[in-house]
């Protein structure tokens, strides 16, 4: 029988998690049993959302389990197949156990063609964060030509894509980012129209400001902390805030303290919503074809950090507290068979 290897869960990390709060677990392969599949893992998909999961906190999704796989969105190719509609070749998506080979009875799993982009953007533009950014972008910011956008984490998975749709609705655009080479990937690739390093900015109020000279009417907050403290202090009337992610927060192990968003909200008489992407699952067809149009028409660019080999990826979850990526983080596990 071939061999596997799984990541496990081996503890719940306290603050920043780290190389030892994972366990690599070598097993056999079972034979498949009729309906069953046979996959293997292509590419896997690691996000921020994930350390949540490694709480034990009561969140919108249920914790990782100590001892058991860590799972998340992978693209893979079935190598061998006991199932009536998944054929040997097939390549699927899916919430799946970070394994090399895992054996599926195919709920859940959608197949997606290799023709339509790279296999990998099933993972990034064209999956989850594709989808999020749109959702979030257009249902809460509802954006209008001729607006102040400021997206935080602007060089991430989500914050490339949220500053090009809302470019592409004819709004103004800022992103913050953490890197100098960030932010020029942001203004002379991306279009961005401006774009802040506030780890080098010594005054991130006065930074937001400059570059919002008619202030911010939609703020896409995917950082929380500082940045977002600055950018209400800018905020128009009747401004919109989403709520993607808040990052500088999943690592702490106290009760983060700042700013009082509420007399703020209440005199722009702004709005304020969090949201999770599958609260706008009902969207998602629509949402992924026009996606790829605008990735085919060019109106979308992308860029993926790519780490190859299925050990790295902890290494690879754990660059995206410390801002390595630019665009999505995915690990190559391996490459297609058919």
């Amino acid at each position: 029988m071939m061999k596997n290897k799984t990541i496990l869960l081996a503890s719940r990390p306290k603050g920043m998690p780290a190389e030892d709060n994972f366990q690599f677990e070598e097993s056999e392969i079972p034979a498949l049993k009729d309906g069953e599949v046979l996959l293997k893992s292509l590419y896997v998909s690691v996000d921020p959302y994930m350390r949540g999961r490694m709480s034990d906190a009561k969140s919108y999704v249920a914790p990782y389990e100590v001892g058991q796989p860590v799972n998340g969105g992978i693209v893979a190719e079935v190598v061998d197949s006991k199932h009536d509609k998944l054929p040997k070749g097939a390549v699927v998506l899916g919430n799946l156990p970070w394994q090399q080979y895992i054996v599926h009875q195919g709920e859940g799993l959608n197949q997606v063609s290799p023709d339509v982009a790279p296999l990998s953007y099933h993972l990034g533009i064209l999956g989850m964060p594709g989808l999020t950014a749109y959702v979030g972008l257009l249902n809460i910011g509802q954006p209008k030509a001729g607006e102040t956008v400021v997206v935080s984490g602007a060089a991430g998975a989500v914050g490339t894509v949220v500053g090009q749709i809302a470019k592409i609705k004819g709004c103004r655009v800022v992103g913050v980012a953490g890197s100098d080479d960030k932010v020029a990937y942001l203004k002379n690739e991306l279009g961005f129209d401006e774009a802040i390093n506030y780890k080098t900015t010594d005054d991130i109020n006065k930074a937001i400001a400059d570059a919002c000279p008619d202030g911010v009417d939609i703020y896409f907050d995917n950082v929380g902390g500082e940045i977002s403290d600055a950018v209400y202090l800018s905020l128009n009337k009747f401004a919109r805030i989403a709520i993607c992610g808040q990052i500088s927060y999943y690592n702490n192990t106290k009760p983060a303290t700042g700013m009082r968003a509420e007399p703020i909200l209440l005199k722009k008489s702004a709005l304020m919503k969090g949201f999770i992407v599958s609260d706008y699952a009902d969207e998602f067809a629509n949402a992924a074809k026009e996606l790829a149009t605008w990735v085919k028409e060019g109106k979308l660019q992308y860029q993926e950090t790519i780490t190859e080999g299925f050990e790295q990826i902890p290494t690879a979850f754990l660059g995206l507290f410390s801002g390595e990526n630019t665009g999505k983080q995915v690990v190559k596990v391996a490459e297609r068979e058919g």
